[in-house]
């Protein structure tokens, strides 16, 4: 990875220093302040959670030109926002595909680009379709009415990707409190290198399980590649870690959003249960149309340049928010309107440049495979009467805690 800064430069005097947006209370955004600083100042300073400030891009082309620029790279959360007293050496890193770069990058792409591929993803779809039916007969079981949320969003993609990937799905109570402490970590800077071993320290334990005994799964392919001399072991750690931190999570936040948006929305829930034919520009319009990803993509200048008629400096923070600019008016006419027939949506939900979403064809896939399984079993799906969802209105990736349906 490319060393990071020992310090965040402050911010010139040019511009005022923003609170960060969040979207109203109860609602998943964009922030409604995205759609004023488009217009007005494009490229905002703003104050973040963790005590730092960053560069707040808003409009369509700065993002789409940010996100596939080489100076920029992503810290990891030990590395960003510096703590006092912090050194180059202070301990393991949580590395992921995110923040590796260059060559090193470039190889693990390669060596897991034929695993989520379109035609792999493709052939894998019936599989997938197995796993969401496995997961609606038990969340039916439990009565006419429940938290879809709990029974279907959030352990759908994780089933799906435990399954390709080789991480045991049971070892779910575990890992899942590490990785919410570890997303608190981003946010506070406190206990990073704890959680930082603990996930190292099972994801060690979890390949060293795989080259004792090989399964039909990403993860021991890998292995087999680093034992024959073709992937290093921080590389194969690098994946294992991609997938178990933003590799399930940000799909299960897209499916609930999907599911709650068009509950919102009966007659579109209908016209898509009713013309199969329309879901795959639906699912297009939808990445583009639900803000999940409404400031979460932090990126640090490797050396000073010009953006958005303003000039960031080496070592400062830069925020691409991927949710304004797929609401960008001069790009997407009725930006705000979700059309499901949206003929020319060139969205920036899975990047740009050489970190674009790896996931990208298998999170298409989940988003398919999940809305149809629901239009299949529950056709009349509905929001339960009298129970509103659940939102954590602290958090930029929103999406609904819980999602009390019936049918």
């Amino acid at each position: 990875m490319t060393s990071q800064p020992t310090s965040a430069p402050a911010p010139g005097p040019e511009l005022d220093v923003l609170e960060f947006p969040l979207p109203r209370p109860g609602t998943m955004g964009p922030p409604e302040e995205c759609a004023r600083l488009r217009e007005s100042c494009p490229m905002a300073r703003v104050r973040l959670p963790m005590d730092a400030t960053a560069w707040y891009a808003t409009r369509y082309e700065d993002v789409r030109e940010l996100l596939a620029d080489p100076r920029l790279i992503r810290p990891t959360i030990n590395d960003w926002p510096p703590r006092p007293g912090q050194t180059a050496d202070d301990g393991p890193r949580l590395v992921t595909m995110a923040e590796l770069d260059g060559p090193r990058h470039v190889a693990l792409r390669r060596a897991v680009a034929s695993a989520f591929s379109s035609r792999a993803v493709r052939d894998r779809l019936p599989r997938i379709r197995e796993l969401a039916e496995h997961l609606l007969e038990e969340f039916e079981e439990d009565g006419r009415a429940g938290d879809l949320v709990a029974g279907f969003t959030e352990p759908f993609p994780l089933l799906v990707l435990c399954d390709l990937v080789g991480i045991p799905f049971q070892d779910q109570d575990w890992f899942l409190p590490v990785l919410d402490a570890a997303l608190d970590g981003v946010v506070t800077s406190e206990d990073a290198n704890s959680v930082t071993d603990l996930l190292r320290e099972y994801m060690a334990e979890l390949l060293a399980q795989k080259r004792s005994r090989p399964g039909d799964d990403v993860l021991t392919r890998l292995v087999g590649r680093r034992d024959g001399g073709v992937l290093p072991h921080d590389e194969v750690m690098a994946f294992g870690l991609s997938m178990l931190t933003v590799g399930f999570g940000i799909s299960g936040f897209f499916l609930a959003d999907s599911v709650h948006t068009l509950l919102e929305r009966p007659q579109l829930w209908a016209r898509l249960r009713d013309h199969r034919n329309l879901m795959t520009g639906a699912v297009e319009e939808i990445l583009r149309y639900m803000p999940v990803m409404n400031g979460t993509v932090l990126l640090l200048a490797t050396e000073d340049i010009e953006a958005g008629g303003q000039r960031i400096r080496e070592g400062e923070a830069v925020i691409p928010v991927l949710a304004s600019a797929n609401r960008d008016a001069s790009v997407f006419a009725d930006a705000a309107r979700l059309d499901p027939c949206r003929a020319d949506n060139p969205h920036l939900t899975f990047g740009r440049g050489a970190h674009n979403c790896v996931g990208a064809h298998l999170a298409r896939a989940e988003l398919t495979v999940g809305l149809e399984a629901l239009f299949d079993r529950f056709p009349r799906l509905r929001p339960a009467d009298g129970h509103e969802p659940l939102w954590d209105d602290q958090s930029v990736t929103k999406s609904p805690l819980t999602l009390p349906v019936s049918w």
